[in-house]
């Protein structure tokens, strides 16, 4: 319980605020001090009119000159007035002031904390393993998107023609193969033998293309 109630709070409160405050202080005693000067004219005024009339014009007279020094010094009181607020505004001025140094501090060293863990040479390492990498992940995207080159294309097609080649093959050595019966014909018409001949021999071919 001791240590809980006995716990010192620190403040928040620096010697630029107290003495704003202090200036704040001497302002408003001054306003005050302004308007029991202004009441006490008024006073006297009337009192001044009284006594002109009840005709005591000397004490009205003395009354009046009372009146022009207390005037007097309230209009120096507006002079040290304005200062007072020029000056409470010159203070706090200073404190933003002092924020935005404080800010621009607090910046600065961070900004030169960070240039140190990334210099130059580490900033241009990190981009170009990062473009390689870009590079990379497209040429991969390009293959699976089917995005070939020139050259890729014709390796593709130069495959696909040795595969059809192969099949072809395969496909003409499993047919059996077909008896060519061969009619008999006049000797004397020896030319469309011949014709006939070379039809037989390529319909083999046809059926197996065909298949």
């Amino acid at each position: 319980m001791g240590n809980l109630f006995g716990k010192k709070k620190v403040s928040r409160v620096t010697e630029h605020d107290k003495a704003v405050l202090q200036v704040k202080q001497q302002r408003d005693k001054l306003k005050q001090y302004q308007i029991k000067i202004e009441q006490k004219l008024e006073n006297e005024r009337l009192l001044a009119k009284k006594l002109l009339t009840s005709g005591q014009r000397e004490r009205a007279k003395l009354l009046l000159k009372k009146k022009r020094y207390q005037e007097n010094l309230l209009e120096k009181t507006d002079g040290q007035l304005e200062n007072l607020e020029k000056m409470i505004q010159d203070l706090e001025f200073a404190q933003v002031e002092i924020k935005v140094v404080t800010g621009l501090k607090i910046g600065s060293e961070a900004l030169k904390s960070l240039n140190e863990i990334l210099n130059i040479d580490e900033i241009e390492r990190i981009m170009d393993e990062t473009r390689e990498g870009i590079e990379k992940q497209q040429e991969i995207n390009d293959l699976l998107n089917g995005k070939l080159t020139e050259e890729d294309e014709e390796d593709i097609e130069k495959e696909y023609n040795e595969l059809l080649k192969l099949e072809e093959e395969e496909i003409s050595e499993k047919l059996p193969d077909i008896p060519v019966i061969e009619p008999e014909l006049p000797a004397t018409d020896s030319v469309e033998k011949e014709k006939y001949k070379e039809k037989l021999n390529e319909k083999p071919k046809r059926i197996a293309l065909e298949a």
